[in-house]
């Protein structure tokens, strides 16, 4: 019955959100909450996930290539309170927005995957570390294969396009502006 799965989604070690409080800061149903939940504790039981095992649950969806770094920024963009660890409040946020956001919301948790040091603006440097990054995880089994200089030609196009100003940065404005074009 419900009232068995509100109990075991505050019965852990790491203690969650309550489930009304998930259900108010995300888009998911509470069905849906609860079999995220258990999803979440079968991968970690402890109800926390380190950076080095997201890594490795990461790794497993791109066997070609090395997405570490990748999942480095990524595990950052979930890690919300910048503590170290993703908790399942972090994690069912993220994914709420990433799958159910307005436009909005979604190019803002974009953006700050993108802007590494979380001062508000990407620069060539950050956006080439992920960019690179991509690539990476993307291997050298794609058809025909990339270029070497394929990332910075990547990052040379994002800031002919998204820094409209020409400072050679790209503020959350200049992001949203070009994206919704």
């Amino acid at each position: 019955d419900g009232g068995d799965a509100e109990l075991e989604l505050s019965a852990v070690r790491h203690q969650p959100e309550g489930l009304e409080q998930l259900l108010a800061r995300t888009k998911f149903t509470k069905p849906e909450l609860q079999s995220l939940y258990r999803g979440f504790k079968n991968e970690c039981p402890s109800g926390l996930v380190d950076e080095e095992t997201f890594k490795l649950i990461y790794s497993q969806f791109f066997p070609q290539g090395d997405a570490t770094t990748y999942a480095h920024f990524l595990f950052d963009a979930f890690d919300a309170d910048r503590n170290g660890a993703l908790c399942f409040q972090d994690f069912v946020v993220g994914l709420s927005v990433l799958l159910r956001g307005t436009v909005q919301q979604k190019l803002k948790w974009a953006f700050d995957l993108y802007d590494i040091n979380k001062d508000g603006c990407i620069t060539k440097e950050e956006m080439l570390e992920i960019m690179k990054s991509i690539y990476d995880m993307m291997g050298r089994c794609t058809h025909p294969p990339p270029r070497d200089s394929a990332p910075a030609e990547h990052v040379e196009l994002f800031f002919q396009k998204m820094d409209r100003n020409g400072d050679g940065v790209v503020t959350f404005d200049e992001f949203l502006e070009t994206c919704q074009k």
